[in-house]
Formats: structure tokens, sequence, C-alpha cells
């Protein structure tokens, strides 16, 4: 009887094993065929992305005054932290000096973080353009 009970489990684990072998996976392969402008398209695009100063974005503002000290505090800022761009924004009647252009609040608020060290009265904001 035994003998009986172990042929059953072994011929069972035996023609597993010979149609696990026998159902390969299919090869194959991809070629995309796709236009060259795509990709130009697609650079065009993230350049537009990077220069977009959207109303979705977030900047920082360091400065609001007059005209000659903004030119003074935009060189400072430039001089002390050169990975982010800085502008200077006329609002009627100031002179604003705007840095960055933060795609999220949190990256804004790292770099806030870093600029109040120099600028104490910065903040993060975003404009209404």
């Amino acid at each position: 009887m035994k003998t009986l009970n172990l042929k059953v489990p072994v011929f069972a684990i035996i023609c597993f094993v010979y149609a696990s072998n026998s159902c390969g996976a299919q090869q194959g392969s991809v070629s995309v065929n796709q236009d060259k402008k795509i990709a130009t398209l697609l650079d065009l695009r993230k350049d537009m992305n990077k220069n977009d100063s959207d109303s979705d974005r977030y900047r920082i503002q360091i400065y609001s005054g007059n005209r000659a000290a903004a030119e003074n505090f935009r060189t400072d800022f430039s001089s002390k932290f050169d990975k982010w761009d800085s502008t200077i924004e006329f609002e009627t009647p100031n002179y604003k000096i705007w840095v960055g252009n933060f795609r999220t609040k949190i990256e804004a608020d790292r770099a806030l973080k870093e600029i109040k060290q120099k600028f104490s009265s910065a903040f993060i904001f975003k404009p209404k353009k």
C-alpha cells in the first residue's frame, strides 16, 4: 500500500516539471517607429517648462523698495547664491527682487531656509501674473 501512495505524488511532480519546461515564454522584440520631430518637440517642451514662470510656481521675494537698493540687493544675492536666478520686478511704486521658480512649496521652503540666513526678510509667494 505504501508504494502506491508514493507513486502518485512522484508522478504528479514529474508531470509538473515536464509541463513547466515545455511551456516557455515567448521571445520577441519591439521596434518604435516615430517621427524624428517628436524628440525635438519633447526637448523644446522641457526647455519651456524650465523657463516657465506660470502662476502655479512659487517664488521668493528678498527685497521691496527703491531701484538703487534693489540693484544692490540683487548683486549681493548673486554673489552669495549662484544656484537660483534673481530678477528685478517693478510693481508700482516699488522694485522687488524675486528669486527662483519653484514647482513645489517644499522646494521653495528648502531654498527659503538657506536664503533667510543672509536675507531675513525673505518670504515665499505665488505671482499673480
